[in-house]
């Protein structure tokens, strides 16, 4: 039988006395020299919790944190609950961004030792990280449950409420943060940001102007007072603000266009213009680019290229209306009608609601002669905008061309009826009195005209031709001679003053004026036969 072998007391003792040389090397500050007799007798199997407990912290403070994680996680092996070991091991993963894991040891941490601020702090930044807002809201909840001062809880808290969207709630937080501490340039930044989330144009600028005294350069204030200075319409500080942000990042498109807009509100063309392009440089593709570029350029009164930017904005966003609208006006002043009919057909098929687009449609087929057409065009725009009185007159035009002559006279009394000073109107009425014979109703309206002021010859003459046709000669004489006295050398007024003159027996004054009618347009001696 084999005799049983028993350590001696000197092995017995080799354990402890390598840990002791251990923590004396950590004591004198050589970590590394510690670190390697730890190893030794983790590697040969001596030492329980407490060897992988000072190894974890040795391979901490030599940050090596993956390593000293796997000695705490070794120790949690032999001890799950080991409070002090879970938030060891947590703050390694935090220091190696594992947010999840890191909040899920922070719990059992806090778990542990429910009175442990520093766990449940560690747990709520860790799922904040981790992008679990709610679950990060909670956890902060719980620090202020037990110090309810810490104020890196309440930054945290008000952190997630930004990142859920309760941005009021947020707010109120940060204000509170910085009753405390004024001059908190993490908290200024962060309220800023909310602040340009709530559109909450007061706290921008105040905001951007306490961030921009703590740090002169902070692009974010800056981007605020250029909000601020939009929202009240200064262009100018605008202006000025932008072109800081541009030189600062010269290849950032939001501030080449936001400069753009700024300079083109203050009248500063060619600078807008500039500005635009360079944004166009960085993002050829923005169409609303080329859309304010194509307004530059057409205020400029440099419209082929308005045009060329317009069509580039539409080609990227065939839905952008306004560039619609503006092209097929540029393109009517340009002449080329066939083209603007086609933008406004296509603005038309996607905003049928525009009653100005109708409008210029139908002036564009009533030039070409398409009278039915033009008809459709004004009738619609009406029907958006009833009270228009030039619509009505264009659908008046449009109906008398057309042979329509009742539906004219009608369209021609509306147009009078929504604008009741509407000399056109009134011309209009009296021109198809007279086209059908209605020389009474025709002097009646001839008579408004020259009521309301108008003293152009071509009225006097015309009401007299219409008081010569229904005999009442008197009057006709009276109203030639104030077409004469208007313009001295107008021949179809002194021929027909002539035979007026005639008919009152007055043959010598009408001699006079049939000579002179003659002299001045000669064709006209057929006509003085015709009498």
């Amino acid at each position: 039988m084999r005799e049983k072998k028993t350590a001696s007391s000197a092995e017995t003792g080799q354990p402890k006395a390598t840990l002791a040389r251990a923590v004396s090397l950590h004591l004198e500050g050589k970590t590394s020299e510690a670190l390697e007799q730890i190893q030794n007798l983790a590697d040969a199997g001596d030492g329980g919790s407490e060897l992988y407990l000072a190894k974890a912290q040795m391979e901490f403070d030599l940050e090596r944190f993956d390593q000293a994680a796997q000695s705490y996680a070794q120790v949690l092996s032999m001890n799950p609950n080991h409070g002090p070991a879970n938030f060891n091991l947590a703050v390694c993963l935090e220091r190696q961004e594992q947010w999840p894991e890191a909040a899920e040891h922070f719990r059992k941490a806090s778990e542990a030792d429910p009175k442990r601020a520093d766990a449940a702090l560690g747990m709520a930044v860790s799922q904040l990280r981790a992008g679990r807002a709610e679950a990060a809201m909670e956890a902060f909840e719980k620090v202020l449950q037990i110090e309810p001062d810490n104020m890196t809880a309440i930054f945290g808290k008000a952190v997630a409420l930004q990142n859920t969207g309760k941005l009021d709630a947020a707010a109120d937080l940060y204000k509170t943060l910085l009753a405390r501490d004024p001059n908190s340039e993490e908290t200024l930044t962060n309220v800023l940001i909310v602040s340009l989330a709530r559109k909450d144009q007061a706290g921008i600028r105040d905001y951007s102007e306490k961030l921009l005294a703590l740090r002169p350069a902070s692009q974010l204030a800056l981007e605020g007072l250029a909000t601020s200075a939009f929202a009240e319409k200064d262009y100018e500080a605008a202006a000025q603000i932008c072109t800081k942000l541009v030189e600062t990042g010269k290849d950032k498109f939001e501030r080449w266009f936001n400069l753009g807009v700024a300079l083109q509100n203050c009248t500063r063309l060619e600078e807008a213009g500039h500005a635009y392009n360079e944004a166009i440089r960085l993002r050829p593709n923005a169409a609303q680019t080329h859309f304010h570029l194509g307004v530059v350029y057409q205020n400029l009164e440099e419209p082929d290229k308005a045009r060329l930017s317009y069509e580039r904005s539409l080609q990227l966003d065939p839905d952008l209306h306004d560039a619609l609208l503006n092209v097929a006006i540029l393109a009517e002043k340009q002449g080329a009608n066939a083209d603007a009919e086609r933008f406004y057909g296509q603005l038309l098929q996607a905003k049928p609601e525009l009653a100005e687009a109708w409008f210029r449609l139908g002036h564009l087929r009533l030039t070409r002669g398409d009278f039915p057409g033009a008809g459709e065009a004004f009738r619609t725009c009406l029907s958006q905008r009833s009270g228009w009185a030039e619509a009505h007159l264009n659908l008046a035009l449009a109906e008398w061309k057309a042979g329509d002559l009742d539906s004219a006279g009608k369209s021609f009394q509306a147009a009078l009826d929504s604008n009741p000073g509407c000399t056109d109107a009134i011309r209009g009425l009296a021109a198809l009195a007279i086209e059908s014979n209605h020389f009474d109703q025709a002097l009646d309206f001839q008579a408004r005209l020259i009521e309301s002021g108008e003293r152009s010859p071509e009225l006097f003459y015309n009401t007299a031709l219409l008081l010569q046709k229904t005999g009442q000669l008197d009057d006709a004489a009276r109203l030639y001679n104030e077409a004469l006295a208007e313009r001295e050398d107008f021949p179809e007024a002194l021929l027909n003053l002539g035979h007026v003159l005639k008919n009152q027996g007055q043959q010598e004054e009408a001699r006079k004026c049939w000579r002179k009618a003659l002299d001045l347009k000669p064709e006209l001696a057929r006509e003085y036969f015709v009498q």
